[in-house]
């Protein structure tokens, strides 16, 4: 593997990505949420600054774009449906484009329904995925400006991935998604693991991500929409698993 990922916790919970590429000395961002602590560490390790990457054009994922262009002369990436809407956006990508990153190529996805324009990175190779706020550990963004129909759709192409992809998410939610997931899913021996596993990650003040597919798989209700006992907690079994995503994310806007 030639790419490293340093996670940079940001404002409040964000977290943003610094990425190197060894074999050709690239450095890229994935979504910077404020310029001064991406700068600070730039400055220190690596020195320049090539690319930005956004999944989506909401501020806490682009705040940074501009000052960071500004002083490194990177080039920015994102959807082509954001154009208007993500500040000095250069390249613009629609679904199965793909971003040759020195020697690690990033297939975009389209993954609407936080957002409209929202996009994931995918690297194959590097086994590994930036899914901003469209999935977290053990939980799922909010919908904003998509659709039910759209959000779920979107969590299923990710769900589909390889099982060892790496998930990079654009938020440090893990423990009150964990909650929710219990709440939900109470009997799931799985998910008591995990939060003391979370609980010791939060205590030591460490992040809980990347997580992966597989665990995802097994953790994530938003993620399991055809899993008999989820349905009959909700006392929806006959319903389709999209039916059961839309409750599943009705009630967690209200959690």
């Amino acid at each position: 593997m030639t790419l490293k990922v340093e996670i940079v916790p940001c404002l409040q919970d964000n977290y943003s990505y610094i990425i190197k590429e060894n074999s050709e000395n690239l450095v890229g961002v994935v979504d910077p949420s404020e310029f001064e602590k991406i700068d600070n560490l730039i400055s220190k390790k690596y020195k320049k600054l090539d690319f930005i990457l956004n999944t989506h054009h909401h501020f806490d994922h682009v705040g940074g774009n501009i000052e960071l262009k500004k002083k490194y002369d990177c080039k920015i990436l994102g959807a082509k449906v954001d154009e208007k809407k993500i500040p000095g956006i250069d390249f613009l990508y629609e679904d199965s484009d793909e971003f040759k990153f020195g020697n690690t190529n990033f297939k975009i996805i389209s993954v609407p329904g936080h957002t409209l324009g929202h996009i994931a990175f995918y690297s194959g190779k590097e086994k590994i995925i930036f899914t901003g706020d469209t999935l977290f550990s053990l939980g799922c963004g909010r919908i904003f400006e998509g659709t039910f129909k759209q959000m779920f759709g979107s969590l299923n192409k990710i769900k589909n991935l390889p099982k060892d992809t790496k998930i990079y998410c654009g938020h440090e939610y893990t423990k009150k998604n964990l909650e929710f997931c219990l709440n939900i899913d109470p009997t799931n021996k799985v998910l008591g693991k995990k939060l003391i596993w979370v609980n010791d990650r939060i205590l030591k003040k460490l992040p809980t991500v990347p997580v992966s597919i597989e665990s995802e798989l097994n953790e994530n209700v938003f993620l399991r929409c055809n899993n008999i006992e989820i349905k009959n907690n909700l006392a929806m079994k006959d319903s389709s698993e999209e039916l059961i995503f839309q409750k599943l994310r009705a009630l967690k806007d209200e959690f």
